[in-house]
């Protein structure tokens, strides 16, 4: 395994490692949900309420094959997050990026106007804020990367021009793809499904690859 691994394994789930910041993050991310949750009772419009949870399940499922990638090939994941944390739940993930990520799709759908009916540069509205949230989301991903706080090891996961399309587009876009079509489904019901569909998976991934490495280990 590469040293960014072993040292992404350290404290994996280790609630030792908590710090009391978290606290006061996690009610800023209650607060805001529940101020959501209040303007949707009022209004009848929970798309910015299906846009925050899609995009922070898609992550849960870019996390759970980026988990798989580290136990199958015992080498290393795609993107590890070896830096200090308050806690580390995959190699990749941690309690931080959770919280940045619950919020994301919040962020997507008010950057559109009220009835998301503007065309931009000949686009629709939520797909162009989708190209543009990939876009300055990718150019963060760089940063940290140059910074040591997330760690490529792969050549073809890296800011050459091959790497870059495959970060914009496997690990980004679909998260804001997913939040534009889930606010254009017609029915909340349809739209439930849609987000049921995007946590399930990622759980069976995971309960399934589990299973998988206790019989192969």
């Amino acid at each position: 395994m590469t040293e960014a691994t072993y040292q992404a394994l350290e404290g994996l789930r280790d609630f030792t490692t908590l710090k009391w910041y978290i606290i006061p993050l996690l009610l800023v991310v209650l607060y805001i949900y529940t101020q959501e949750i209040n303007k949707a009772r009022d209004s009848g419009n929970w798309n910015p309420i299906f846009a925050a949870l899609t995009v922070l399940g898609l992550d849960f499922f870019n996390e759970t094959w980026n988990g798989w990638v580290m136990a199958y090939t015992q080498y290393s994941a795609v993107w590890t997050t070896p830096g200090p944390t308050a806690l580390r739940v995959f190699v990749g993930w941690n309690i931080e990026i959770i919280m940045m990520f619950s919020l994301l799709g919040f962020v997507y759908y008010y950057f559109m106007s009220k009835n998301q009916d503007k065309k931009i540069l000949g686009l629709s509205e939520k797909w162009f804020f989708a190209i543009f949230g990939t876009v300055v989301a990718v150019f963060i991903e760089c940063i940290l990367n140059v910074g040591d706080l997330l760690i490529w090891e792969y050549p073809w996961w890296q800011l050459s021009f091959g790497g870059i399309w495959l970060i914009l587009l496997i690990g980004y876009f679909h998260f804001f793809a997913g939040a534009a079509i889930v606010i254009g489904l017609k029915k909340n019901s349809h739209k439930v499904a849609f987000v049921s569909i995007v946590y399930l998976v990622p759980i069976i991934m995971n309960i399934v690859g589990f299973g998988i490495l206790d019989l192969y280990y």
